[in-house]
Order: structure tokens, then C-alpha cells, then sequence
């Protein structure tokens, strides 16, 4: 049994003026926000001369937080490539006679598939992956897309005004 609807019902359908019919009113309405927004002040950014500095809640690629002592915070639970949408991260784990039981031998995240979702920071139970500010990301060759941990690792200090955020935004 076929639905109707108000589209390819003509009992259901509004009929039209002669100036709806013409287009004027929306067009003219059309000219006039133009016209409105062209005298406002412009607030372009001359980009490569001018950088924008995000705020803390932004969410740039994602990065592992090294404490200061220059461990890793991650215990490789796999947890971050498991939500991923994209399958976009890759944990591989091993033992380790630290402090905590594992670690993570491989972390890469492959940065072309990675869509910023944020899923990763928020189901990391340690705090170890985080989104950065970085948002410049370019590459030349497809292969340069894949983060490993050399890239990935961050100082926390650098990442200070991010994790004060996730911290004020769980409270």
C-alpha cells in the first residue's frame, strides 16, 4: 500500500499566490540579507600571517600523554581503538616491571581515516589519549598519516590547558 504525503498528495498541497508564483518576495528577501550582511565588519583571518589560538575545549588530532618522568600514561586496554568509528587506532601490548602491568609496544593512529570525534578521550580511563590544538595536518604521501608513538607522545605540561578542561568538565 503506498503512503501519501503532503508532496505527491494534491488534496494536501497549498496553492500558490501569483507572487509566490513568481519568486519575487524571496528573491528580493535574498537581496536584502545580501545587502545587510555586506556592510558588517569582516572578521577574516589572514591565515598563514595570522594564527587562530583554539580554546581548551577545541579538538585538534589526538595525542598520548607522557607524565613528567617520561612514562606513558597509557596501559594499552584497548579501550580508544574499540570505539573508534573509523578503526582508525591501532594498540598492541606487552608486560612491563613498572608500576603498572602493560604498556602499549604499538600505538598508531592513522590520522587520514581519524574524524575527531573525541571518543577516544572520552572512553580512556587513564587520561592517556587526549585531542590536542594541533590542527594543521598535511601530508604527501599517505603513508606519512600513520601516527606512531614517536609523534603521538606529548609532554604533559604542554597539554596543561586541556586536561584542566577534561577536569573541570567531569566535575
Amino acid at each position: 500500500m503506498p503512503t501519501t504525503s503532503k508532496y505527491n498528495n494534491p488534496a494536501l498541497q497549498r496553492k500558490l499566490t501569483f507572487w509566490e508564483k513568481l519568486y519575487l518576495p524571496e528573491i528580493i528577501r535574498g537581496l536584502f540579507t545580501t545587502f545587510k550582511h555586506l556592510f558588517r565588519p569582516k572578521f577574516t583571518r589572514q591565515y598563514p600571517e595570522e594564527r587562530w589560538d583554539p580554546p581548551a575545549s577545541f579538538r585538534g588530532r589526538p595525542v598520548l600523554v607522557m607524565e613528567d618522568n617520561g612514562v606513558e600514561r597509557c596501559v594499552a586496554c584497548g579501550l580508544c581503538s574499540r570505539v573508534c568509528p573509523p578503526l582508525a587506532i591501532e594498540v598492541r601490548a606487552s608486560e612491563t616491571e613498572l608500576l603498572k602491568e602493560r604498556y602499549p609496544v604499538v600505538f598508531e593512529i592513522n590520522m587520514l581515516r581519524c574524524i575527531f570525534c573525541g571518543y577516544c578521550e572520552e572512553v580512556c580511563p587513564e587520561e592517556a589519549i587526549i585531542m590536542s590544538k594541533d590542527y594543521e595536518l598535511s601530508f604527501r604521501d599517505p603513508a606519512d598519516g600513520i601516527f606512531g608513538k614517536d609523534k603521538l607522545l606529548i609532554p604533559k605540561a604542554q597539554l596543561k590547558d586541556r586536561l584542566d578542561f577534561l577536569a573541570a568538565m567531569r566535575n
